[in-house]
């Protein structure tokens, strides 16, 4: 089990304190979903709508980047 989920409200990585999702967590998903990358796009769109009210003074378009940007 990864030590590198988010902390709420601030959304930071448990395990090494960055911004989730951070290089290590994203680096596990994407190994987890290798060959599912629409279920790891769906994935990450529901930690997105759920981290927005709590990051609500964030930019959208860098929550969008921090969440989604990577997964191309």
């Amino acid at each position: 089990m990864t030590k590198h989920l988010p902390v709420t409200p601030a959304w930071i990585c448990g395990g090494c304190g960055a911004d989730w999702p951070c290089q290590t967590r994203r680096r596990e998903l994407r190994a987890e979903y290798d060959r599912a990358p629409v279920s790891l796009a769906l994935y990450l769109a529901a930690q997105l709508v759920d981290a927005a009210p709590d990051l609500a003074h964030v930019p959208a378009g860098h929550l969008h980047h921090r969440f989604l940007g990577w997964t191309r």
